[in-house]
């Protein structure tokens, strides 16, 4: 790996947790960074549970807005499916 010097400022709170956790885990200031910023990527693309309760409450009124329909309906709907899967697709070019 190819590593490349950079600046950062950093406040003196901040300065005194990166040396403390470098030298309790004896590691060089630079490693410490690189973890945390490759765990922080990895949970920034996560959903808050604000987010997550959000979209679980969108979904639930949707598939409350999806009519009824009786299962013989929707077996023919899935028998349908299967028939065209079955002679390579919906009838198409």
């Amino acid at each position: 790996m190819v590593s490349k010097k950079v600046t950062f400022t950093l406040d003196p709170e901040t300065l005194s947790r990166l040396e403390t956790t470098a030298q309790r885990l004896r590691r060089p200031k630079s490693q410490v960074v690189r973890e945390a910023i490759a765990d922080y990527a990895a949970r920034a693309d996560r959903l808050s549970e604000r987010e997550r309760l959000r979209l679980l409450r969108l979904l639930d009124e949707s598939i409350e807005r999806i009519p009824p329909k009786p299962a013989s309906e929707v077996d023919r709907e899935i028998e349908g499916l299967r028939e065209a899967r079955r002679s390579g697709g919906r009838g198409g070019a």
